[in-house]
């Protein structure tokens, strides 16, 4: 294959053989959680589930080229901006929580790295944001939170390893982390509809979600609820998906000794592409 950018290619600057290793559909990680390779994680782990820049650097190389836009509307601790400055791009994240914003400026001032825009706000009202309305994004790149997952009582093993119960990103009664599961899709889809106005024809909507253990009244694939969900947005095409395989997770022996209940190692990296034309 190939070692040079092929001048066709406008979606990133990877050369055929970096474009053909992004395609894997599993990305294993176990990326380091001290010293200067973990990203000042003693910082970033005081939010409940911070994303590695690395994985969202990797993700960044693939949908966009150097000096790109890239915009987080449920920006946390900033794994998103932390990986824009890294990859030469420029980014907008907004989040509820000024206690994130802050620890996002201390990651930076310990990393030595320019901070990108970070817009303390609700993002259901991005669109009134000055900073999100300047120019157009060729990324919307988000982990949102999966409904009321971290919001929820902690039981069993990991209740008798001291696991905090529980640990939600934030009190307040507007994040979507504390959100019954069929409004928390409701409103997030309604935020990212919202946010395509801003993306550029072409350009991707890439979310993370982590499917919740299923219940008697529902399958509780979160995955599969989103994709239904967007694919209703006149548009946008979804696209696939990724499979984020973190190797730092610890194992727990639920269920244990009566019956099956997953270790869910992984989490969903939906992939959606936006037309802009309103033909779907």
């Amino acid at each position: 294959m190939s070692s040079e950018h092929d001048p066709r290619n406008r979606l990133n600057d990877l050369d055929a053989r970096e474009w053909t290793y992004a395609l894997r559909s599993v990305i294993s990680t176990a990326y380091p959680t001290r010293g200067p390779e973990s990203f000042a994680h003693h910082l970033r782990r005081q939010h409940p589930s911070p994303k590695p820049p690395q994985l969202m650097a990797e993700l960044i190389r693939f949908f966009t080229r150097q000096h790109g836009h890239v915009l987080d509307p449920f920006a946390g601790v900033g794994g998103t901006l932390i990986a824009s400055s890294l990859e030469g791009r420029t980014a907008v994240g907004i989040d509820l929580s000024a206690e994130y914003a802050t620890i996002y400026q201390a990651v930076c001032a310990e990393l030595q790295i320019a901070p990108q825009t970070y817009v303390v706000g609700d993002a259901r009202n991005l669109l009134e944001l000055p900073e999100v309305r300047e120019r157009p994004f060729d990324l919307i790149l988000t982990d949102p939170p999966y409904a009321a997952m971290m919001a929820r009582p902690k039981t069993g093993e990991r209740r008798k390893r001291g696991r905090p119960n529980p640990t939600p990103f934030t009190t307040s009664a507007a994040d979507l982390g504390n959100l019954p599961y069929h409004e928390f899709i409701g409103e997030l889809c309604t935020i990212l509809t919202a946010a395509l106005q801003v993306l550029r024809p072409g350009g991707y909507l890439v979310i993370f979600a982590k499917d919740l253990q299923p219940t008697p009244e529902h399958h509780n694939m979160l995955h599969a609820d989103l994709v239904i969900a967007l694919r209703q947005v006149p548009g946008l095409e979804y696209r696939g998906y990724r499979i984020w395989h973190d190797q730092s997770q610890r194992l727990y022996p639920f269920g244990y000794p009566y019956a099956f209940v997953a270790n869910q190692m992984h989490q969903f990296i939906l992939i959606f592409r936006w037309r802009g034309d309103g033909k779907g």
